[in-house]
């Protein structure tokens, strides 16, 4: 089955690169008309136009209130309604919890979780509008299970996967659905520092592309996931399945 997004109108956060760019292609060439936005502003613009006519960008720090105001305009105006945001923007660090910066702390704090905030409250009242649409929050691996070194970053994804739930609850009567993406590690700049496309966490063996996360959130996007709201979708080769067990190779005694 292959997803059909034609007429819908998507805001996608951070989508200069990376995953969100691998999710406004997608989009796009599913049939939707695609808001890029980021504060990467070269590459966001080269991005968009790399795409066509279907898709726009605006510049946009997603902890700016202001910001938020003026993307969903950009979508309105543009294109005439919203029906899809993808909160995709996010910074990444590690550090043991003792030896974590507190400013650090908070920065991952304000664009993981605060940024995902102000976007569901900007976007609301336009998917109104538009009689519903489709949240999809790119939360993390680190959102479902402890990591270590992942004490700040842990904390912003686990608190946008509360987040997700309670929206979905609070937006539903809207008819405006609302879930939460969590991939594991997946091949972007982000993870460029890691040298390898192998991961021996993932029962898979492997990382992700970004396209194979765009298309989980292109279905969650789209109308046949009309029914499906307040859910958890790991995206992430089952690392997050639990600790692979190490048996004896075949052939061999225990």
């Amino acid at each position: 089955m292959s997803v059909d997004l034609t007429g819908k109108v998507a805001l996608v956060t951070g989508a200069a690169r990376g995953m969100g760019e691998a999710e406004a292609r997608l989009f796009a060439a599913r049939g939707a008309k695609v808001v890029l936005t980021d504060v990467l502003e070269a590459e966001g613009r080269a991005t968009a136009a790399s795409i066509g006519p279907a898709a726009r960008f605006v510049r946009h720090d997603v902890t700016d209130e202001k910001d938020w105001t003026a993307a969903v305009a950009a979508a309105v105006d543009g294109f005439g309604r919203l029906d899809v945001l993808v909160n995709n923007a996010a910074i990444y660090s590690t550090s043991p919890l003792v030896d974590e910066d507190p400013a650090r702390f908070e920065a991952l704090l304000r664009v993981d979780l605060s940024g995902p905030f102000l976007g569901i409250r900007a976007a609301a009242g336009a998917m109104r509008d538009s009689g519903g649409g489709s949240i999809v929050n790119i939360s993390s691996q680190a959102g479902l299970q402890g990591m270590w070194g992942h004490g700040a970053y842990g904390a912003a994804k686990w608190g946008l996967r509360g987040l997700t739930r309670t929206a979905a609850l609070e937006l539903g009567p809207d008819g405006i659905r609302v879930n939460s993406v969590h991939p594991g590690a997946v091949d972007t700049a982000m993870t460029a520092h890691l040298g390898t496309k192998e991961h021996p966490g993932a029962p898979l063996g492997r990382v992700a592309d970004p396209a194979e996360v765009a298309a989980l959130v292109a279905f969650l996007a789209s109308d046949d996931a009309s029914y499906l709201s307040g859910a958890e979708l790991a995206v992430d080769g089952g690392a997050s399945a639990g600790k692979m067990p190490v048996f004896p190779q075949r052939g061999t005694e225990a």
